[in-house]
């Protein structure tokens, strides 16, 4: 029913009314995936889940131009939201650039991979946007599993391809991201 609900109000409501209503119904998720990102930042992280889901939120449902296409479509768009706000509080609090001190990237099993004082967030969203120049579906798999928290599924549907070929893009997106984490490419 929640499926169906947030498609309808996101085609039929103004951006006040999109946000009287739709927030109840997303709140809970868009907090679990600001919280899982939360588990592999540094310690002491100044920007907390609850206000980058309030942030990203409110970019979304403030948007009348994006044409809504469901409620997939709202938490790619999110995923989206929730990795600029990371990546823009990183680059404020002047992390350091990649170099020799990063880890190992482990995405599934969610290895921390920056310095000790360094964001996830910058080091990913560089990485993501040099696999973008290269295979773009695959920087968006990426984002959407590692930033949006979308299942294999979900993501298939978003971007109109096969679970198959989600699952290769996934595998081939992460090979790449440790090498390029470790300067292999």
């Amino acid at each position: 029913m929640e499926k169906n609900n947030i498609t309808q109000i996101l085609n039929s409501t103004t951006s006040k009314d999109r946000t009287d209503k739709i927030y109840p119904l997303v709140y809970d998720n868009l907090h679990l995936i600001s919280e899982k990102l939360f588990q592999r930042e540094r310690v002491g992280h100044t920007l907390q889940p609850t206000l980058l889901v309030n942030e990203a939120f409110m970019n979304l449902v403030d948007e009348d131009s994006i044409e809504w296409q469901g409620r997939t479509h709202f938490y790619a768009l999110g995923a989206r939201a929730i990795r600029r706000i990371l990546v823009d509080h990183a680059r404020t609090k002047n992390t350091a650039k990649r170099g020799g001190d990063w880890h190992k990237v482990d995405l599934e099993k969610t290895v921390a991979f920056s310095p000790e004082k360094g964001d996830m967030a910058l080091a990913l969203d560089e990485a993501i946007e040099h696999l973008k120049e290269k295979h773009e579906r695959q920087a968006t798999v990426v984002e959407l599993k590692f930033f949006g928290g979308m299942k294999m599924q979900e993501i298939a549907d978003e971007l109109g391809v096969s679970i198959k070929t989600v699952e290769v893009d996934w595998t081939v997106a992460k090979q790449w991201i440790k090498m390029f984490l470790t300067k292999e490419v």
